[in-house]
């Protein structure tokens, strides 16, 4: 029977082996053992749902539902990895509630004027590989160098495509020829919706995004040998620099967010002072001009506080995203379709980054967040209520009345 709590449940099902590569928890990266088995039982299920799928050249699960006419699709997608120990419903949530929309349509024998295809992106978390988004880049016609690259087991980009009968060269044609819109639902990964009683809003934006990798360097020497005044203690440094960046972040007092997420200290000995940091520096808002003024600072703060100890600072950039706004257009109809089912309009912008950012290069986008207990997200307790699940679906299906209407 079609519904939310089934699409719930559906998660749950493919949060263990053999959808899962790791014991005691979930993890599903891109072109694995457990990646391969998920798409082939949501195939079923798209099959199931009347759709009819199929693998493109990024590997990306594609359910197509065809409408009565040949206008371009609306796709709605979300991702089928995950992180490592990840909770079940950060992507395959938002697949698994497109699934059921066309389950619904395809129930009642209705087809909306427009095809429409359901996305299973395979590569929005860069949990295998040093990149993120590679399939959704793919698809929207942005990705256009592949770079080599290799998981931590050293297996390359090359040799896990080839597993596929793909390759890195034949990534670009999954390129999409074009969608009248994009829509992708996804719980929130943030606690604003539980903290306002809400099930679900409209997300505004995807936030813009700085990340850089940081090394500070010192000089290593005898933990019981070298007094105080004369080390260069490189953790020292890096401590200072950390409290700083979340100094600046919070006296902002705005959307904008400073993490230090990643924390390596060379040599890595009981005894033995420090003489090497390299962390990660992740800033984000939802305002691009806050997120750089606030960046600046922050890298001009570790210089000082560098200078100050005696130690070199190196920053290299590692990527640099744009905010994303969601189109006005469609925000309109997502939020119609909420007051429709008895939900009062809210709106709110995306901390995290989503496909959507990246299928805005090809079509309008919308997102709906989904309430998640407390918060979590990353994590095993990542929870959704079947009943915000159901009431997600009754509004996707709102939007794709009020899309239809439009192409009537």
């Amino acid at each position: 029977m079609v519904s939310g709590t089934r699409a719930v449940e559906r998660c749950k099902a493919l949060g263990v082996a053999p959808f899962s590569d790791m014991e005691g928890g979930l993890y599903r990266a891109w072109l694995t053992p457990a990646y391969r088995a998920a798409q082939e039982q949501l195939a079923a299920w798209m099959v199931e749902a009347g759709l009819t799928p199929r693998k493109d050249a990024a590997a990306n699960l594609v359910g197509r539902y065809e409408g009565t006419s040949d206008l371009p699709p609306l796709i709605i997608g979300s991702h089928l990895d995950s992180v490592r120990d990840a909770g079940l419903y950060d992507g395959p949530l938002g697949i698994m509630l497109g699934v059921e929309c066309v389950a619904a349509l395809a129930a009642q024998g209705r087809r909306m004027p427009f095809p429409i295809e359901i996305y299973a992106f395979g590569d929005e978390e860069g949990s295998r590989f040093p990149a993120a988004m590679l399939t959704s880049k793919a698809v929207a016609g942005v990705l256009h160098d592949v770079p080599e690259m290799a998981d931590p087991q050293g297996v390359t980009l090359a040799q896990a495509l080839a597993e596929f009968g793909l390759s890195p060269e034949g990534l670009a044609q999954a390129r999409h020829g074009g969608a009248l819109a994009y829509l992708e639902a996804h719980i929130e990964q943030g606690p604003v919706l539980e903290a306002e009683g809400l099930a679900l809003g409209v997300v505004t934006g995807i936030a813009a995004q700085l990340r850089y990798g940081v090394v500070v360097k010192g000089l290593a020497g005898h933990a019981g040998t070298s007094s105080m005044p004369l080390r260069r203690d490189a953790l020292a440094g890096a401590a200072d620099m950390v409290l700083a960046a979340e100094s600046i972040a919070r006296a902002d007092a705005s959307d904008l967010v400073a993490t230090v997420g990643k924390i390596e200290a060379l040599p890595g000995a009981a005894n033995v002072i420090c003489g090497e940091v390299r962390f990660t520096l992740d800033v984000r808002s939802g305002d691009a001009a806050r997120r750089d003024r606030a960046a600046e600072a922050m890298l001009q703060a570790f210089n000082q506080i560098a200078e100050n100890r005696g130690l070199t600072c190196t920053i290299t950039p590692i990527h640099d995203l744009p905010a994303s706004p969601c189109a006005p257009a469609l925000m309109d109809r997502l939020e119609q379709a909420l007051v429709d089912n008895g939900h009062p309009p809210f709106r709110l912008v995306s901390g995290a980054g989503h496909d959507a950012m990246v299928i805005s290069a090809l079509a309008p986008t919308a997102m709906l967040f989904i309430r998640c207990r407390h918060g979590i997200s990353h994590n095993p307790a990542e929870h959704v209520e079947p009943a915000d699940a159901e009431a997600a679906l009754a509004v996707m299906l709102g939007f794709i009345e009020k899309l239809g209407a439009d192409y009537a």
